[in-house]
């Protein structure tokens, strides 16, 4: 509570020093001229820039949060959940009063790369400008010509709705000063070209950052924590840690292990489940084999990671219950060992969703089931049944416990007020 007063604070004082600065915000670009629009307009209707485009936007999955459930592609209207209230993913569909029908590219390259709309207004961090800025402009004039081909849809915006003080939006002017700098992806000339791309995607187009990183009380990105694992704001799921190194969330894993799971939503040491499923349903099953192959290069060049400090074991009756749970609902299909069957189900010895620092994965596994995304490497995925009507909260806070601190397992206990915590929070 004391991180969050703090927080509110700082944000009241950043919004007065920030004030002045605000109101020298420029305004929109000037307007293109209709011999400058018909030229852009006949560069962003070749074929090729448009399918490349149609390639980059799904390796962002721009659609995932520009599309409502059961909603018309990229026509906007999906909540976004953050801590500070709702905010509704826009309308990007080439609709002239609703969408980005009227966008010049320089619009469309301003929202990307500094996080500022149309009219120079600061954009909220819930739309990923921050990773975003990474993108080279060939690359977002091949999005911005996808776009622009897709049939319009007039659908208009819903405004956010975010509790004071976080609805003012000119208070973004000194979250941007403070966490916020704009700058393209630069190659590191002492790595390999596919270590630079694979850095590309993973910090820019991919947005990996957004999820597997820690956030402070303000929403932002602890710099030095990249990729190190974060809870998911809002939604109420954990995104481990990517490193392959000792200590890191993937420790052992191998490129192919990481390119199996990006393609097809399963490898040889788990599964992809919760919001990763998505990702990969939406948008890394679609990656070609060059781009997966970039990815693992990088994220295995990630460094080792602290070793955690001893945790608690959980009370010897608790194991003994949940070792009683575990072997009446799951040793069936992941082995009395934790080990799975491979390639059907996942092992939980060394899984990074079992042993990640708060146990929420588990929980939520435990609860909800557990579903791999259906893809074209594995169309008819196993999936895990949910227990959510079957055990009480100490059931579960038993068997994950179990779960979390048996064969190479040595994760901290969760409590069955975790447990009923994340039972009554909503899934976005």
């Amino acid at each position: 509570m004391r991180r969050w007063r703090h927080g509110i604070w700082t944000l009241v004082l950043l919004l007065a020093l920030g004030l002045g600065w605000w109101l020298f915000v420029p305004g929109r670009l000037h307007e293109p001229t209709p011999a400058q629009r018909e030229a852009e307009s006949a560069q962003l209707h070749d074929p090729a820039l448009v399918a490349r485009g149609a390639y980059l936007a799904t390796v962002g999955d721009c659609a995932a949060c520009h599309t409502a459930r059961g909603g018309r592609p990229y026509a906007g209207g999906r909540a976004l959940p953050t801590p500070f209230g709702d905010v509704p993913a826009p309308n990007i569909t080439p609709d002239a009063e609703t969408g980005i029908g009227q966008w010049s590219f320089e619009d469309f390259w301003r929202a990307l790369h500094e996080g500022l709309g149309r009219h120079g207004e600061p954009l909220y961090p819930v739309f990923s400008y921050t990773s975003f800025t990474k993108v080279n402009r060939e690359d977002a004039q091949a999005i911005f010509a996808y776009l622009k081909s897709l049939p319009a849809v007039r659908q208009p915006d819903r405004a956010p709705e975010l509790a004071f003080p976080y609805s003012v939006r000119q208070g973004l002017v000194a979250w941007r000063a403070l966490y916020f700098k704009p700058g393209v992806f630069q190659p590191d000339a002492s790595r390999s070209a596919e270590w630079n791309r694979g850095a590309y995607l993973v910090q820019g187009l991919g947005h990996c950052n957004e999820c597997h990183t820690t956030r402070n009380a303000l929403g932002a990105m602890d710099e030095k924590q990249r990729l190190a694992g974060g809870e998911i704001p809002a939604q109420g799921w954990y995104a481990p840690d990517l490193s392959t190194q000792p200590g890191g969330g993937l420790a052992g894993w191998s490129a192919q292990d990481i390119v199996d799971l990006l393609k097809t939503g399963q490898s040889a040491r788990g599964t992809a489940f919760g919001p990763m499923a998505d990702v990969v349903r939406n948008s890394t099953q679609h990656l070609d084999d060059a781009d997966l192959r970039a990815v693992a290069t990088y994220l295995q060049s990630l460094p080792p990671r602290t070793p955690a400090a001893p945790v608690e074991v959980a009370r010897a009756a608790d194991l003994e219950a949940g070792g009683k749970l575990y072997g009446e609902r799951c040793a069936d299909c992941h082995g009395q060992d934790g080990k799975g069957v491979a390639g059907v189900y996942p092992p939980l010895d060394g899984n990074s969703s079992v042993t990640e620092p708060t146990g929420t994965n588990a929980v939520r596994g435990v609860l909800l089931g557990g579903f791999a995304p259906a893809t074209a490497g594995n169309p008819e995925p196993y999936s895990m049944p949910p227990f959510a009507q079957q055990l009480s909260d100490e059931d579960v806070a038993a068997v994950v416990n179990y779960i979390r601190q048996s064969w190479g397992n040595h994760a901290a206990p969760v409590l069955s007020a975790d447990v009923s915590r994340l039972r009554h929070t909503p899934v976005d």
